[in-house]
């Protein structure tokens, strides 16, 4: 007997004690387990989540990269197609400066022969005053 209390009362007090923290413990517990479950759904939720936004970007790196393989071979056509216009320009350019150097000498080698053989031009008044000529011998004629 301690403290006037028998033995057994005190050994069933104690079991008690431990008896209720154990239960305490395990409430404490329940909840954290609680929160632990709703939190995996919350991470579940989330894997999810980031496997669809995962696969939305490899969907858009794909299209991303058709995109940019169909802009290559578009700009590779323009490409192409600008170098044949700038040789077909050059072409023209180089025929241009071959006529415009005839056409050089054909106006030198005339103004030589003009220079040469000056040509005498009709005097103006006497070509109109043959020509009014001409027309009132017609008339007179058609009359």
């Amino acid at each position: 007997m301690m403290f006037g209390l028998p033995l057994g009362l005190l050994v069933e007090s104690a079991v008690a004690v431990l008896l209720a923290l154990t239960i305490g413990y395990c409430i404490v517990l329940n909840q954290r387990l609680k929160r632990l479950h709703a939190d995996k759904d919350v991470m579940r939720q989330m894997v999810a989540d980031l496997v669809g936004a995962t696969n939305l970007a490899n969907q858009a790196i794909k299209e991303l990269k058709q995109t940019a393989v169909e802009a290559d071979l578009s700009l590779n056509s323009r490409l192409e197609e600008a170098e044949r216009f700038g040789i077909e320009l050059a072409n023209h350019v180089n025929a241009g400066t071959v006529l415009m150097e005839r056409i050089a000498k054909i106006t030198s080698v005339a103004r030589h022969s003009q220079a040469i053989e000056p040509v005498e031009q009709p005097n103006k008044v006497q070509s109109a005053l043959e020509q009014l000529s001409a027309r009132v011998r017609t008339r007179g004629v058609a009359a």
